[in-house]
Order: structure tokens, then sequence, then C-alpha cells
């Protein structure tokens, strides 16, 4: 595989282009969490009323999953840096010319009705699988709900990349940073029609996203998360309502995490209708092919809404990126079942060492939530747990820090020498870099994403998210296994290890 002309690259499946989804038997629920008294520690910003939480003193409490949902996140690399993928069959490349272009694997379309094969065990015997449960906080929902959402694309193209023209130049002097048309809205101004009957069931008030009722940590960059939240629930929303379109409307720098939101809504209805992941290909071939781990991510949010392990029943999607579906079910489940999975550090059960470690992932991103981008606060916290999990969670507080901002340059410098002084500076790197290549394959690279990737990579915005391409290739183009996921970011960080000793 060739890296001439700079071109980003993405790992492809295997040679029948396709990658039966990943299939976990007899998903855990998350249990309802008490919320005993216990002594809370001095906060560092002001905190809403009734903060009092379990385990640490500071988690908020387990909310019941038919809550809503909150984004916020950023995402692994896996991108062409002039290049963008084939149609399968038709040999054309969407929004971009043929230099460095290379064909997709391809994916099928999946007949209603259809579920993805039992994935087998080590031992080669097949796993059965898991029945597709609903959430009994939500109603029940019929068959006919196939059509509840518009289809964005033809179904043949998994992943498509940005054309590099919307990338923005990361000069180390006044960077030149994107701005958005003044025609596009804040996600709470976005006016979507509530569908009647039972798509209007899954609705999601905006309000819901307020820090305040959920004891999180309040502090300066408050209205900022907030409205990160309200992304994700008008993309989920956009979904429900028939009007995928619509996301494209609010604001580029906060459009990413209406996709990860709705993939969730995507995912959700792929799963209770049985339709093998229609929805879910058609974001990611279509209209979402610029924001393709956000929309991953969120379909972890919707395995863990509905009590499932990802990725049951979702076939053909991307061989490598799927595994960040348990990134996104680790942030849900920190969201809300923070008295557990925060305040008594328990992470989801039957779960191997890979699948833990991308769960701490996403936990680190939500723990960025959780304590209001405070820096002092979010190294208290990753302080609290055990050696062996803190890797995972600051590269997950690198990738929100970087992806979704909150902090200043000057905070996120003293971020960056806790994590070398607790031995993980690399992981922090690791995860910034994610987080610069998933920004850089949407084509918008907002400021606080300029200024924070030196302060925590100690270099700029395209540097780092070449690591992650070094990286990418060194797996070949089979890459589809968890192992081959962690071994993707043990190559930034050595990426980053052989900078530094070059330098």
């Amino acid at each position: 595989m060739s890296n001439a002309e700079g071109t980003r690259v993405v790992a492809q499946s295997d040679g029948a282009g396709r990658v039966d989804a990943e299939q976990i038997p007899d998903a855990e629920r998350a249990p309802d969490t008490e919320r005993p008294p216990g002594s809370e520690r001095a906060p560092h910003t002001e905190r809403a009323p009734a903060a009092e939480t379990a385990g640490s003193g500071r988690s908020s409490d387990a909310e019941r999953v038919g809550d809503a949902e909150k984004g916020g996140a950023e995402q692994v690399p896996e991108r062409e840096r002039t290049g963008a993928w084939k149609i399968p069959g038709t040999g054309k490349v969407p929004g971009a010319g043929d230099t460095g272009a290379r064909t997709v694997p391809g994916a099928e379309k999946a007949d209603a009705g259809q579920v993805a094969e039992a994935e087998k065990t080590p031992d080669g015997t097949p796993e059965p699988a898991a029945p597709a449960s609903a959430d009994p906080a939500d109603p029940a929902v019929p068959t006919d709900l196939t059509d509840l959402t518009a289809q964005t694309a033809p179904m043949d193209a998994v992943v498509a990349t940005a054309p590099a023209a919307r990338v923005v130049a990361t000069a180390p002097v006044n960077p030149v940073v994107a701005t958005a048309p003044v025609d596009l809205v804040d996600p709470a101004e976005l006016e979507l029609t509530r569908p009647r009957g039972l798509p209007g069931l899954f609705w999601k008030d905006l309000a819901q996203v307020d820090f305040g009722p959920r004891r999180f940590r309040l502090g300066p960059a408050r209205e900022r998360l907030e409205t990160v939240s309200q992304s994700f629930l008008t993309g989920f929303n956009a979904v429900i309502a028939g009007e995928t379109g619509r996301i494209d409307d609010i604001h580029e720098e906060l459009r990413g995490f209406a996709y990860e939101g709705a993939g969730m809504a995507c995912t959700t209805l792929d799963v209770l209708t049985i339709t093998g992941g229609r929805r879910l290909r058609d974001l990611l071939s279509g209209q979402g092919m610029r924001y393709p781990h956000m929309i991953h991510m969120g379909a972890g949010w919707a395995y863990a809404r509905l009590h499932m392990r990802p990725m049951w029943g979702i076939r053909s999607v991307h061989p490598l990126l799927r595994w960040l579906a348990f990134d996104g079910f680790g942030f849900h489940q920190g969201f809300f079942a923070t008295d557990r999975t925060v305040g008594r550090q328990r992470s989801a059960g039957l779960m191997d060492r890979t699948r833990r470690a991308i769960f701490d992932q996403g936990l680190g991103r939500m723990l960025w939530f959780h304590e209001c981008a405070g820096v002092d606060d979010v190294i208290l916290r990753i302080a609290e747990f055990p050696p062996g999990r803190r890797a995972d969670l600051w590269s997950g507080v690198g990738l929100a820090a970087t992806y979704t901002g909150g902090a200043s340059a000057a905070e996120l410098e003293r971020l960056s020498v806790t994590a070398a002084e607790d031995g993980f500076r690399a992981h922090l790197v690791q995860g910034s870099a994610f987080a610069c290549a998933s920004r850089l394959i949407s084509g918008i690279v907002p400021e606080h994403t300029v200024a924070a990737t030196p302060a925590l990579c100690g270099v700029e915005v395209d540097e780092a998210g070449g690591w992650t391409d070094t990286a990418l290739i060194a797996l070949g183009h089979n890459a589809h296994s968890g192992d081959h996921y962690q071994a993707w970011r043990a190559g930034i960080r050595k990426a980053w290890a052989r900078r530094n000793r070059d330098s």
C-alpha cells in the first residue's frame, strides 16, 4: 500500500469485502443503581444542588435507560487526505477525484428480517445470537417501524471520506479556521416536526441534557457541553422525524455530535425492526460519510440502551471502526449509570480485555463531560481509578479535550504534565490524535482543536492526524479484529514516541 501524495487511508476488509458483525450473546442489563450517602470532596467549581453521590461522592445518579441520550464524542481516525472511497461496482468516487482513491469493502444490502451470523468462539463452535430485547421502559415497537426514517443514499458504499478541500490549514501562527455560514443554526433552533403515533414515543426533549438535574459538576464550560449534548439529541430526533437531511443545517463544528445521535437512532430502529443494519449503512454511505467514527460510537449508545452488546444484528459495517461501538457503550454507561460505573468503578460484565479497554476509553470521554471540562477535577477523578484502567481513561480524556473543547491551552498543558507524571502521556496523545483525525476527515477543524493539539501532542493537527495513518498502514489491508484495533492505538503511541526521540 502506498502513502504517496499524502493520502489518508482506511483499513479494508478481507477479500470478500464483508465482515460479519460481531455478536455477543447474553447482553447484560445495567442494574438500577442506588445512591447511598457519601462524603463529598470539595469541588473546584460550583456544583448543582443535591450533589451527594455514591462511591467517590461525586458521581451522578444512574438514570433509567428510557431517558434522553447525550452525545459528546470524539472519534478515532480513518480517512484519506486527498482521496475518497470508491462506490463498489461503479468505480466512482463520491465528492473527490481519482487521486489516492481506494475501493470500499463490499457492503451488500441486508434483506429485512436477516440478522448477523453467529460469531465463532475460539474453539470453533458458534455462539447463539442474542435476542433483540427492547428496553422495558420503552413501549413495544412493532415491525412496521421499518419506514420511520428517510433513507439517505445508496447502500452499496459503507464509508466514504470527505474531500480535502474543506480541511482547515493549521499553521502554528494565526491558523485559519473555517467558520460556519450565517444560515446555519444551533441545535436548539432547528425546527423538526415531531411524528405522530409510535414514532413520536422515541422523541427526545432537549431540556433533558441539563447538567444540573444530573448532578454533573458545573463550570465555565457548561453551556458549551450542554450545546454539544443538544446536538446529539437533535440528530437523534431528525432520524425519528424522517428529516435526516436537516442535520446539515446545524453549525459545522457541532454537526459531528448530531451524526453520533443519528447513528444511535438508526441502530435502534434497525435492531428493533431486524433490518440487518440497513439504516445505519445508508447513513454511513450517504449523508454521514464524513463522520464514520461518530456514527459508530452512536451505535454503541443504542446497544447500551437496549441492554445488548455491540454489534448484534448489524452486518457489513466498517470492519475496524465497528469496535468504536464499545466506546459509545462505555460513554452511555458512565452517563446513565454513573454511581455504578464511576462511583463504584464497575464496568460491563462478560467483556474480554480488549472490549473493556475500549469501554474505558468511552468512559474517559464521559468524565470530560461529568467534570465539566475542569482539568483539575478530571485529574482527581482519574486518580481514583486503579492504575490498570487509567491508560484507557487518559486516552478518552485526550479525545474529548481535543474534539469537544472546553479548556484553555494552559489548562491542557497542565493536563499533559499530569498524564506524564502518571506514566500515561502517550495514551493522552493517542486519544488527541484520534480526535485530530476525525476532525480532518470531516473537513472542519475548529479553533479549539487547533489550540489543543500542540498543548497535548506537541505538534500541529495535521501531523498528529498523520500518526493515525502511519499506524493504520502498518496493519495491512485486512485489519478487523479487536487485537487489530488495539494495535492501531499502540502504533499511534509509537509514532509519537519516535517523533520525540528524533526531535
